[in-house]
Protein backbone atom coordinates (compact mmCIF):
# COMPACT_ATOMS: atom_id res chain seq x y z
CA UNK A 1 0.00 0.00 0.00
CA UNK A 2 1.10 3.61 -0.40
CA UNK A 3 0.30 7.12 0.80
CA UNK A 4 1.27 10.50 -0.60
CA UNK A 5 0.67 14.04 0.58
CA UNK A 6 1.34 17.55 -0.67
CA UNK A 7 0.66 20.44 1.68
CA UNK A 8 1.08 24.18 2.11
CA UNK A 9 2.68 23.30 5.46
CA UNK A 10 4.85 20.42 6.68
CA UNK A 11 3.39 17.06 5.58
CA UNK A 12 5.65 14.63 7.47
CA UNK A 13 3.21 13.72 10.25
CA UNK A 14 0.45 12.99 7.74
CA UNK A 15 2.86 10.97 5.60
CA UNK A 16 4.18 8.95 8.54
CA UNK A 17 0.81 8.03 10.00
CA UNK A 18 -0.88 7.72 6.59
CA UNK A 19 1.69 5.19 5.45
CA UNK A 20 1.49 3.36 8.77
CA UNK A 21 -2.27 2.86 8.25
CA UNK A 22 -1.31 0.65 5.28
CA UNK A 23 0.96 -1.64 7.31
CA UNK A 24 -1.45 -4.56 7.04
CA UNK A 25 -0.91 -4.60 3.25
CA UNK A 26 2.75 -5.63 3.36
CA UNK A 27 5.14 -7.48 5.61
CA UNK A 28 8.72 -6.96 4.40
CA UNK A 29 9.78 -3.42 3.48
CA UNK A 30 8.71 0.12 4.25
CA UNK A 31 9.92 3.44 2.89
CA UNK A 32 9.33 7.18 2.87
CA UNK A 33 10.69 10.05 0.75
CA UNK A 34 10.13 13.73 1.55
CA UNK A 35 11.04 16.76 -0.53
CA UNK A 36 12.35 19.97 1.04
CA UNK A 37 14.64 22.86 0.10
CA UNK A 38 17.70 20.59 0.33
CA UNK A 39 16.25 17.93 -1.97
CA UNK A 40 14.88 14.49 -1.17
CA UNK A 41 15.18 12.83 2.24
CA UNK A 42 14.62 9.08 2.06
CA UNK A 43 14.52 6.12 4.43
CA UNK A 44 13.91 2.42 3.74
CA UNK A 45 13.73 -0.23 6.46
CA UNK A 46 13.08 -3.93 6.88
CA UNK A 47 9.76 -4.28 8.73
CA UNK A 48 9.58 -8.07 8.71
CA UNK A 49 10.35 -8.29 12.43
CA UNK A 50 8.92 -5.02 13.74
CA UNK A 51 6.20 -2.50 12.94
CA UNK A 52 6.55 0.34 10.46
CA UNK A 53 5.94 2.89 13.20
CA UNK A 54 8.78 1.56 15.33
CA UNK A 55 11.30 1.42 12.49
CA UNK A 56 10.52 4.90 11.16
CA UNK A 57 10.02 6.82 14.40
CA UNK A 58 13.52 8.33 14.32
CA UNK A 59 13.23 9.24 10.63
CA UNK A 60 9.87 10.86 11.32
CA UNK A 61 11.51 13.21 13.82
CA UNK A 62 14.29 14.17 11.38
CA UNK A 63 12.28 14.58 8.18
CA UNK A 64 10.78 17.87 7.04
CA UNK A 65 9.01 18.88 3.87
CA UNK A 66 5.73 19.91 2.29
CA UNK A 67 5.32 16.85 0.06
CA UNK A 68 6.22 13.21 0.29
CA UNK A 69 5.37 9.61 -0.54
CA UNK A 70 5.46 6.46 1.57
CA UNK A 71 5.02 2.76 0.84
CA UNK A 72 4.57 -0.64 2.45
CA UNK A 73 5.98 -3.38 0.24
CA UNK A 74 6.24 -7.17 0.28
CA UNK A 75 9.58 -7.34 -1.50
CA UNK A 76 11.34 -4.45 -3.20
CA UNK A 77 13.06 -1.40 -1.73
CA UNK A 78 11.03 1.77 -2.30
CA UNK A 79 10.75 4.71 -2.84
CA UNK A 80 13.38 4.99 -5.56
CA UNK A 81 14.99 8.34 -6.40
CA UNK A 82 15.40 8.51 -10.18
CA UNK A 83 17.44 10.94 -12.27
CA UNK A 84 16.73 11.07 -16.00
CA UNK A 85 16.07 13.48 -18.85
CA UNK A 86 12.67 13.98 -17.21
CA UNK A 87 14.36 15.39 -14.10
CA UNK A 88 14.75 13.97 -10.61
CA UNK A 89 11.74 12.27 -9.05
CA UNK A 90 10.77 9.76 -6.37
CA UNK A 91 8.51 6.85 -7.30
CA UNK A 92 6.60 4.08 -5.53
CA UNK A 93 4.52 1.35 -7.14
CA UNK A 94 2.08 -1.31 -6.01
CA UNK A 95 1.13 -4.23 -8.22
CA UNK A 96 2.43 -7.24 -10.09
CA UNK A 97 4.19 -7.04 -13.48
CA UNK A 98 3.50 -10.42 -15.08
CA UNK A 99 5.31 -9.81 -18.38
CA UNK A 100 8.70 -8.76 -17.05
CA UNK A 101 10.32 -11.58 -19.06
CA UNK A 102 9.06 -9.87 -22.23
CA UNK A 103 9.80 -6.28 -21.25
CA UNK A 104 13.40 -6.86 -20.14
CA UNK A 105 14.72 -8.15 -23.51
CA UNK A 106 13.03 -5.21 -25.25
CA UNK A 107 14.75 -2.75 -22.91
CA UNK A 108 18.15 -4.49 -23.03
CA UNK A 109 18.06 -4.43 -26.85
CA UNK A 110 18.47 -0.64 -26.69
CA UNK A 111 21.96 -1.23 -25.17
CA UNK A 112 21.60 1.81 -22.89
CA UNK A 113 19.49 0.30 -20.10
CA UNK A 114 20.80 -1.16 -16.86
CA UNK A 115 19.27 -1.96 -13.49
CA UNK A 116 20.94 -1.39 -10.13
CA UNK A 117 18.14 -1.81 -7.56
CA UNK A 118 18.10 -5.60 -7.42
CA UNK A 119 15.35 -7.09 -5.21
CA UNK A 120 16.05 -10.51 -3.72
CA UNK A 121 18.27 -11.38 -6.66
CA UNK A 122 15.88 -10.08 -9.31
CA UNK A 123 14.97 -6.81 -11.01
CA UNK A 124 13.19 -4.28 -8.82
CA UNK A 125 9.77 -3.84 -10.50
CA UNK A 126 9.63 -0.18 -9.51
CA UNK A 127 12.91 0.50 -11.32
CA UNK A 128 11.52 -1.31 -14.35
CA UNK A 129 8.47 0.97 -14.31
CA UNK A 130 10.71 4.04 -14.00
CA UNK A 131 12.78 2.84 -16.97
CA UNK A 132 9.64 2.55 -19.09
CA UNK A 133 8.57 6.03 -18.02
CA UNK A 134 11.99 7.50 -18.84
CA UNK A 135 11.84 6.14 -22.39
CA UNK A 136 9.30 8.81 -23.37
CA UNK A 137 9.55 12.56 -23.90
CA UNK A 138 7.39 13.65 -20.95
CA UNK A 139 6.50 12.23 -17.57
CA UNK A 140 2.83 12.06 -18.46
CA UNK A 141 3.54 10.24 -21.72
CA UNK A 142 5.92 7.93 -19.87
CA UNK A 143 3.30 6.92 -17.33
CA UNK A 144 0.80 6.21 -20.08
CA UNK A 145 3.40 4.20 -21.98
CA UNK A 146 4.23 2.15 -18.88
CA UNK A 147 0.56 1.47 -18.21
CA UNK A 148 0.10 0.25 -21.78
CA UNK A 149 3.18 -1.99 -21.74
CA UNK A 150 2.66 -3.60 -18.33
CA UNK A 151 0.54 -6.73 -18.08
CA UNK A 152 -0.80 -7.45 -14.62
CA UNK A 153 -1.36 -4.45 -12.43
CA UNK A 154 0.64 -1.36 -11.47
CA UNK A 155 -0.50 1.77 -9.65
CA UNK A 156 2.04 4.43 -8.77
CA UNK A 157 2.85 7.70 -7.04
CA UNK A 158 5.52 10.02 -8.45
CA UNK A 159 6.91 13.08 -6.64
CA UNK A 160 8.97 15.45 -8.78
CA UNK A 161 11.78 17.68 -7.54
CA UNK A 162 9.49 20.66 -8.23
CA UNK A 163 6.99 19.36 -5.66
CA UNK A 164 4.36 18.02 -8.07
CA UNK A 165 2.69 14.82 -6.87
CA UNK A 166 1.34 12.50 -9.56
CA UNK A 167 -0.84 9.43 -9.02
CA UNK A 168 -1.77 6.90 -11.69
CA UNK A 169 -4.08 3.94 -11.19
CA UNK A 170 -3.48 0.72 -13.12
CA UNK A 171 -5.44 0.49 -16.35
CA UNK A 172 -7.56 -2.44 -15.13
CA UNK A 173 -8.52 -0.76 -11.87
CA UNK A 174 -7.29 -3.68 -9.78
CA UNK A 175 -5.44 -1.56 -7.21
CA UNK A 176 -7.35 1.44 -5.88
CA UNK A 177 -6.21 5.02 -5.36
CA UNK A 178 -8.35 7.33 -3.24
CA UNK A 179 -8.01 11.12 -3.25
CA UNK A 180 -8.48 12.99 0.02
CA UNK A 181 -8.42 16.69 0.77
CA UNK A 182 -8.39 19.10 3.70
CA UNK A 183 -7.61 22.79 3.89
CA UNK A 184 -4.18 23.34 2.40
CA UNK A 185 -3.43 19.68 1.73
CA UNK A 186 -4.16 16.85 -0.70
CA UNK A 187 -3.48 13.17 -0.03
CA UNK A 188 -3.49 9.99 -2.11
CA UNK A 189 -3.92 6.55 -0.56
CA UNK A 190 -4.64 2.94 -1.35
CA UNK A 191 -7.23 2.79 1.46
CA UNK A 192 -9.44 5.60 2.72
CA UNK A 193 -9.18 4.32 6.31
CA UNK A 194 -6.00 6.42 6.49
CA UNK A 195 -7.97 9.67 6.08
CA UNK A 196 -10.37 10.26 9.03
CA UNK A 197 -7.85 10.55 11.86
CA UNK A 198 -5.70 12.85 9.73
CA UNK A 199 -8.57 15.20 8.95
CA UNK A 200 -8.97 14.38 5.24
CA UNK A 201 -12.29 14.10 3.48
CA UNK A 202 -12.65 11.59 0.66
CA UNK A 203 -12.93 13.36 -2.69
CA UNK A 204 -13.22 10.36 -5.00
CA UNK A 205 -11.55 7.21 -6.31
CA UNK A 206 -9.44 7.39 -9.43
CA UNK A 207 -10.80 5.44 -12.35
CA UNK A 208 -8.91 2.65 -14.14
CA UNK A 209 -5.91 4.12 -15.95
CA UNK A 210 -6.60 7.61 -14.63
CA UNK A 211 -3.74 9.95 -13.76
CA UNK A 212 -3.94 13.09 -11.63
CA UNK A 213 -1.53 15.89 -10.68
CA UNK A 214 -1.88 17.14 -7.12
CA UNK A 215 -0.69 20.34 -5.52
CA UNK A 216 -1.56 21.75 -2.12
CA UNK A 217 -4.38 23.84 -3.57
CA UNK A 218 -6.05 21.26 -5.75
CA UNK A 219 -6.16 18.36 -8.17
CA UNK A 220 -5.82 18.33 -11.96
Amino acid sequence: GFFGAVSSDDCVADLFFGTDYHSHLGTMRGGMAVLNDKGFQRAIHDISNSQFRTKFENDFRKFEGRCGIGVISDNEDQPLIISSHLGVYAIVTVGVVTNMNVLLPELYSKRSVQFSEMSRGGINPTELVATLINSQETLEAGVRFAQEKIEGSCSMLILTCEGALYAARDRYGRTPIVVGQKEGSVALAMESCSFPNLGYQVVRDLGPGEMVLCRADGIE
